[in-house]
């Protein structure tokens, strides 16, 4: 059960982040375009406006989620749909449950901090920092601090860092939103996100 709750924090994490920091990118290219300069090694300072992520290249990414002392991975295809759905999906987040979601380039990535209402699953404090790129590997780190939520275990302060790696074309019977858990279990986040 307590392996099952990692991945569901660690795919929420991946997914929330990457859409929440991406959501205004269609709007401002131009600072897109500094956040990129930014994590090649370009000064941060200089960026001005808000922090947009580049898109993941279209595939299947293996997400590695190392939390609690256990490592677990799972698989998504990702296309240039799923990319925009789920920045929409990160829009909602943000704007609903968010009252922070602050993101800094910095050289070679990006650091954030959220705080974000989940419901009954408790109030979300989080801090972090993206490294690599969006075309092969990237690392996510992060610390969050989770109090009442109604799940007492829940209630504590965890550290996580998934592990991104850009696999090849999604494999025949996958598409954009599907997820392969450990165990062959399928869900799509189109539709997770959809019954929101």
């Amino acid at each position: 059960m307590r392996v099952v709750a990692v991945l569901g924090l660690g795919l929420l994490a991946s997914a929330g982040l990457l859409a929440a920091c991406s959501k205004k990118e269609d709007k401002a290219p131009a600072a897109e375009a500094s956040a990129s300069a930014s994590a090649s090694g370009a000064d941060a300072s200089a960026s001005v406006g808000p922090v947009a992520l580049p898109k993941r290249k279209p595939g299947l990414w293996s997400h590695t989620i190392a939390a609690s002392g256990a490592n677990q991975t799972m698989q998504i295809c990702i296309d240039a749909d799923t990319d925009a759905k789920m920045s929409v999906w990160g829009q909602a987040v943000g704007k609903d449950m968010c009252s922070k979601n602050a993101i800094t380039a910095t050289p070679g990535g990006y650091t954030f901090e959220s705080e974000c209402d989940m419901g009954t699953m408790g109030h979300v404090v989080s801090k972090g920092a993206v490294t690599g790129d969006f075309n092969s590997a990237y690392t996510v780190k992060t610390t969050s601090t989770t109090t009442g939520s109604s799940m007492p275990q829940a209630n504590t302060t965890s550290e996580m860092t998934l592990t991104a790696k850009w696999e090849g074309a999604c494999p025949a019977g996958m598409k954009g939103g599907d997820i392969t858990l450990p165990g062959g279990v399928k869900i799509n986040m189109e539709t997770m996100t959809a019954k929101k």
